[in-house]
């Protein structure tokens, strides 16, 4: 009887602990995917950051050479307002409204840039002025660089959120409450060709 009774107690020992095991290295896989999406969204805000800080530099460079442009220059600096107005912390992931209009003040200060670097060709003295050629090129650098970023916050959230959605973690992802996390979207219209006319 004694025998059997430790066998017993043995056995659910043993089941209780490989459940908890699983738990816990489900539980640590969530987190950590968690920690992924987190780091790759700061790195994110960390280029979007870079860019906002080249703007004014690049808006008084342009503005000494194309003072009559103020609609242009005013439309960069208003678009860079409402993009800096949009608080965009770790909450950002799990919510994709915010992160929807988050990405739609971004849309419209990259295209706010685009038609000041439009007016830009109008003057050859500033495109030859080596601190604009810096400027643009850091500009050009960052642009590439929110790009990539992007691309690895989408990685970082899709891996992330399969893992949240695959047999048995995502019964312990909805008991820990562990909710999918936003993805960067493509703009509207995004996938028409730009029309190039001369």
């Amino acid at each position: 009887m004694k025998k059997g009774l430790l066998i017993a107690l043995a056995v659910i020992v043993g089941i209780g602990f490989m459940i908890g095991s699983f738990w816990g290295g489900s539980y640590n896989r969530l987190v950590s995917g968690e920690e992924a999406v987190s780091s790759a969204w700061a790195q994110v805000q960390n280029v979007y950051q870079r860019r906002l800080d080249l703007i004014p530099n690049l808006v008084e460079t342009v503005k000494g050479y194309a003072a009559h442009e103020k609609e242009t220059l005013e439309g960069v600096v208003a678009a860079r307002s409402k993009a800096t107005s949009i608080q965009a912390g770790a909450e950002i992931v799990n919510n994709p409204e915010l992160l929807k209009k988050f990405q739609q003040s971004q849309g419209e200060l990259s295209s706010a840039i685009s038609r000041l670097m439009i007016v830009v060709e109008k003057y050859p003295d500033l495109k030859a002025n080596q601190n604009f050629l810096t400027l643009q090129t850091q500009l050009e650098g960052t642009e590439n660089r929110i790009t990539v970023e992007r691309m690895r916050f989408n990685e970082a959230a899709q891996t992330f959120n399969t893992l949240r959605r695959q047999f048995p973690t995502v019964f312990i992802a909805k008991l820990m409450g562990f909710s999918s996390k936003a993805y960067f979207q493509a703009e509207e219209g995004a996938q028409k060709a730009p029309q190039v006319k001369f």
